[in-house]
């Protein structure tokens, strides 16, 4: 199997961003004329994600980018020839570019100063998933007194960050908890099992390199291949993989919700 090159392998401490180049403006947001001319000559110092948002900490600041749904963020040789949906190049010293791709522009770039990192967006945010921050006391503690649906909050960034569509449905299923569970109703023992299927959910989805359902491929460009792991998303009326019992589906805030009406109660 071909190794997986993430972004940070190749935006690695002491890479200079030789040039910035926008083909296109009009995104979620018109990008600063300045922008080029900021990050320029700029020493890449860390590459961080930080819930949707990809940081690069540069000399001066932290360049913050979305990618919206379907955008990709892809490492090539400077020299590659452009396709028609690439907006833009941020080229290293090392003759490689990080490419960003979208059928339509919709990425949000901007650069804010190191001080102010904190109090920004991404710097509000409440803790990642993956961190030993969310615990079972901490899930706990949150639900106490909350009315809304498991799954719902498992999404609130307000909460926790991290926890997309697909792996929130996952990570209940495996927990054996249906989605529209009060999160108030939880037993201890219950958040103690969301809390270790999250972390599962996305750590094996990482390892092989996240989910493609539609257009999503890694930074070399690959798909990711945690959908043949799934065991109830996009599976509505087919058997569950664990009792045979079929999916099913519901929609929560306008969002698709699946999951087994026997393996979860």
């Amino acid at each position: 199997m071909k190794r997986r090159v993430g972004v940070s392998n190749l935006t690695r401490a002491g890479r200079r961003i030789t040039a910035l180049q926008l083909y296109e403006r009009r995104l979620r947001w018109r990008v600063p004329d300045e922008l080029p001319d900021l990050v320029t000559g700029q020493r890449i110092l860390h590459a961080k994600r930080r819930a949707k948002y990809l940081l690069l900490e540069l000399e001066s600041g932290t360049l913050l980018l979305h990618l919206g749904m379907s955008g990709s963020l892809r490492v090539l040789p400077a020299d590659t020839p452009r396709l028609a949906h690439d907006h833009f190049d941020l080229i290293l010293d090392s003759g490689m570019t990080l490419r960003y791709q979208r059928s339509a522009p919709l990425w949000q770039p901007a650069l804010r100063d190191r001080r102010s990192e904190r109090a920004s967006s991404a710097g509000e945010l409440a803790p990642e998933p993956l961190d030993p921050a969310f615990n079972t006391d901490y899930l706990w503690r949150i639900t106490r007194r909350r009315r809304v649906a498991i799954k719902q909050l498992l999404m609130n960034s307000r909460l926790v960050v991290g926890v997309g569509n697909i792996y929130a449905s996952e990570a209940l299923f495996r927990a054996k908890v249906r989605p529209r569970r009060q999160a108030r109703t939880l037993t201890r023992v219950e958040t103690g099992r969301i809390v270790r299927a999250v972390k599962s959910v996305l750590a094996m989805a990482i390892r092989v390199g996240g989910t493609t359902l539609r257009d999503y491929v890694g930074a070399d460009g690959q798909p990711g291949y945690f959908r043949q792991k799934l065991y109830v998303y996009e599976r509505n009326a087919q058997p569950c993989r664990t009792c045979r019992t079929p999916v099913r589906q519901l929609t929560q805030g306008q969002r698709s919700t699946y999951y087994c009406p026997t393996c979860q109660k």
